[in-house]
């Protein structure tokens, strides 16, 4: 089931589509969910803690990111998709041994959808920069699903970012995020430094570029349903000012609905928890300490 601690072992799961992962460690399995345009490198940042800590972690590109294959033209990229991917690793990496989800932004709502889905599988779940609010007042803010706009200034900016980086590659994606999302002076060169630095790890441009105009428009659960989930849960937020995308009023809105969650952040003003891969780790383990 796990890998010796220090010596990653690949895989490659699914059927339809085929994502590409690796599992570091032994112990309780605890799966990571990375986010749109991002790569299983962007949840804990590099960080070996939780695999020095006595966990399997099982780590995946979800399909069309990273390493993993795109989508055929006859399937897309919607959070039903992504949800059954997601149950192909834990049952071909996990078997039938319970398991710890932890998702940032994409990753979180898959997480969380599949926790929805299937409650008994999952013993801890922690949600990183959560963002889908979807239609329904008063669970809504100044955030789409995504970390955007809500409504079609929303799918304007995906489909615009998706033609940036159609049209003028990795150069055209990065300046338009720093066009159009409101930085902070402090972040602004770190956050377009590694946007580049992700973006160069996708195999597969033209998938993201597809999955850019097909993620947004997907609803990966009906947010009334937050507050029947039964799964111990952590919610990380991140403050606006370096992380508009991300937004603080929103993780905390889930913090709320969802029965028992515990909220976490930063200190204002200091770099994103979800971007120190370290520190992130720490929270996360001693979560699910918690709850062993």
């Amino acid at each position: 089931m796990a890998g010796v601690a220090g010596a990653p072992r690949q895989f490659a799961s699914g059927q339809d589509v085929t994502v590409h992962g690796e599992v570091a460690g032994e112990g309780v399995p605890l799966v990571l969910c990375h986010g749109l345009t991002a790569t299983r490198r962007s949840v804990v940042h590099g960080s070996r803690r939780l695999e020095r800590g006595g966990f399997a972690v099982i780590a995946y590109d979800a399909r069309g990111h990273g390493e993993s294959d795109p989508a055929p033209a006859e399937l897309g990229y919607e959070y039903p998709e992504l949800v059954d991917d997601l149950g192909a690793v834990i049952e071909e990496q996990a078997g039938e041994a319970p398991v710890l989800l932890a998702g940032h932004s994409m990753g979180a709502h898959t997480a969380i959808a599949f926790s929805l889905r299937h409650p008994e599988r999952v013993t801890g779940l922690i949600a990183i920069g959560p963002t889908y609010v979807g239609e329904q007042p008063p669970f809504s803010s100044d955030s789409d699903g995504n970390g955007g706009r809500v409504g079609d200034d929303s799918l304007s900016y995906w489909d615009g970012l998706a033609e940036a980086l159609e049209r003028g590659g990795i150069d055209g994606f990065v300046d338009y995020i720093g066009e159009a999302q409101e930085i902070a002076p402090p972040w602004r060169d770190s956050v377009l430094r590694f946007t580049r630095e992700r973006m160069e790890r996708h195999r597969h441009l033209d998938a993201i570029v597809r999955a850019l105009h097909e993620v947004p428009r997907s609803q990966p659960f009906d947010p009334v349903e937050l507050e029947s989930l039964s799964v111990p849960t952590l919610i990380v937020a991140s403050h606006d000012a370096a992380d508009p995308g991300h937004p603080y009023a929103t993780a905390a809105e889930y913090a709320e609905r969802i029965p028992g969650a515990r909220l976490t952040s930063e200190a204002e003003g200091q770099s994103p928890l979800a971007w120190q891969g370290g520190r992130l780790s720490r929270e996360i383990e001693d979560f699910c300490r918690e709850l062993q």
